[in-house]
């Protein structure tokens, strides 16, 4: 069991390193036409969170797009009203990291590091270089992922593990579980990667495995509050308002599990049960969007009411 439990941390803390250090990398290649992509393309709500499904699609983490939004809205360059776009393209953009792993790509990995490693070693221009690092950490980020496959392939022969893993198929306790697990480490991809995992060895359930995803969307918002501390106030508007609206969402989601469960089987008939949960994070993601999109009017207009900004607040003096 202690090698069990130190292969998926080491599994672990090879996502997470391979997550983070590739965004700052794709950043890095992109990160200036991002800001100018975010900038120019979020005329309008539509356009908003086409932009927030791209970025956060090339960057592969939308805790690094909407902190990247918040910096912008924090120096004025983004308006609340255009961040709230770009949150809801984000949390769709998410869902590709769980469509690429309910591919099963992980074991290629190996070739991803080798090629990674080879435009590095070779490579005399900055541009090449940087893009051998983004496919050197491609290659860590799913050869993480196979390490915690493997290791978790003996835990469905364990009574224990299987009985608390049937507990996540309530969907209070499912949620609980991903909430928590996401804001230990700090990335909703990791949970739901290790769900989809768990889901293919057969020891969580769809049922478990959607409930988790729930709470992981949840959970993934500390970061988002952590990046408006001392900012603007349009600034901490964007941040409550990427925990509403994944609140709602998640609520909306639990409320209706069973038939949402139901409906993701339908339309993922034939489907393995890791490709199927992808489709449910996928699903679920969508239609929050879809459903929430028309309330960004409302949702700014009770924010503004409830934390105005400081110069209407100088003008009411001054009346």
């Amino acid at each position: 069991m202690t090698e069990i439990i130190l292969s998926i941390i080491a599994g672990l803390v090879l996502f997470l390193y391979a997550v983070s250090n590739l965004s700052e990398s794709i950043q890095s290649i992109v990160g200036k036409s991002a800001n100018d992509w975010i900038q120019k393309f979020t005329s309008n709500t539509l356009s908003s969170v086409l932009v927030g499904i791209v970025v956060t699609t090339l960057l592969d983490s939308s805790s690094a797009v909407i902190i990247i939004t918040i910096v912008l809205v924090n120096s004025q360059i983004l308006s609340f009203r255009q961040s709230m776009g770009i949150v809801l393209g984000a949390n769709i953009g998410t869902t590709l990291s769980s469509q690429l792993v309910a591919m099963d790509i992980a074991k290629y990995s190996p070739i991803f590091l080798l090629l990674g490693f080879l435009l590095l070693f070779i490579s005399k221009s900055k541009q090449l270089s940087n893009t051998g690092r983004v496919i050197l950490y491609f290659g860590v980020l799913f050869f993480g992922l196979f390490t915690m496959e493997n290791a978790v392939e003996p835990l469905k022969d364990e009574p224990f593990f299987s009985e608390w893993m049937k507990k996540t198929e309530d969907p209070l306790t499912g949620a609980f579980v991903g909430a928590v697990v996401t804001l230990i480490i700090q990335s909703s991809s990791a949970t739901v990667g290790m769900a989809i995992i768990l889901c293919k060895k057969g020891i969580l359930s769809l049922l478990g495995g959607v409930a988790v995803m729930l709470g992981a969307e949840l959970g993934t918002c500390s970061d988002t509050l952590i990046a408006t501390i001392k900012g603007t106030r349009p600034a901490l508007k964007t941040g409550i308002f990427h925990v509403s609206f994944n609140l709602l969402s998640i609520c909306l989601g639990l409320i209706l599990f069973y038939p949402f469960v139901e409906l993701v089987k339908i339309i993922s008939i034939g489907a393995s049960l890791e490709r199927t949960l992808a489709n449910a994070h996928l699903l679920f993601n969508v239609f929050g969007v879809l459903v929430f999109i028309w309330t960004i009017p409302w949702f700014e207009q009770i924010l503004n009411k409830i934390l105005p900004d400081r110069s209407v607040i100088e003008q009411k003096a001054e009346a």
